[in-house]
């Protein structure tokens, strides 16, 4: 069986070394694939759309018939939209290759008639879209709520942010900022690797999460 695992962060300053050991060992243990059958694709780029040479390269290859299963370490990560995601699994099921979703505990099948397991992967979808767009949501209100406090007015401009003519302005690296903040929520960084990734102080990192969260999605 030949596996590809498709891994994807948001900036270029960020690793993809967990989750590539996460689907490498997935594909060796879950797969009883050999490391010399396993092909990784990778993008550093954001999920906003499939506009990514990684992505591409990957369904190109199951295009080709050159691959059996996709392993990716979380919905997310291979796409953020319900449509884009509908027609990844599309795409894969007529051409006969699996996929598996390590976090979700997800496998589709070309062959399976599964309604409940269909129902389950459109629902995934469903949840990281909203995820994203309540994320979004969340920065508009938290930016609102600062604009009443004197710290907004006379304060500096909390990380990721610019300040100009009163107004809280995203700096280039915000995203960047986001994900980086998300990863330490979830313990998949610690506050000083986070602070080196962006350029910042762990004190800053710890102050953004826990007295600012509201301004990252968080």
């Amino acid at each position: 069986m030949t596996v590809a695992c498709y891994a994807r962060v948001s900036t270029a300053d960020q690793q993809l070394d967990r989750q590539i050991e996460s689907i490498t060992d997935y594909a060796q243990n879950r797969l009883d694939a050999s490391l010399q059958d396993v092909d990784i694709y990778r993008d550093k780029s954001t999920g906003t759309d499939t506009d990514r040479s990684g992505y591409q390269a990957l369904m190109d290859a199951a295009d080709a018939g050159d691959i059996d299963a996709v392993i990716v370490h979380q919905v997310s990560r291979i796409a953020r939209s319900v449509s884009d995601l509908e027609s990844t699994a599309e795409r894969l099921r007529g051409s006969g290759v699996e996929l598996h979703i390590i976090s979700e505990g997800l496998q589709m099948t070309p062959d399976s008639q599964d309604p409940y397991q269909k129902a389950l992967f459109q629902m995934l979808g469903v949840f990281s879209e909203l995820e994203a767009e309540i994320k979004r949501q969340n920065v508009r209100e938290g930016i609102a709520a600062r604009r009443q406090s004197d710290e907004y007015r006379h304060g500096r401009a909390p990380l990721g942010f610019d300040k100009e003519n009163g107004e809280l302005i995203q700096q280039p690296q915000y995203h960047q900022i986001c994900e980086v903040l998300d990863q330490v929520v979830r313990d998949e960084l610690s506050q000083r690797q986070a602070a080196k990734q962006i350029n910042s102080s762990r004190r800053t990192v710890r102050r953004a999460i826990n007295e600012r969260p509201e301004l990252y999605g968080l």
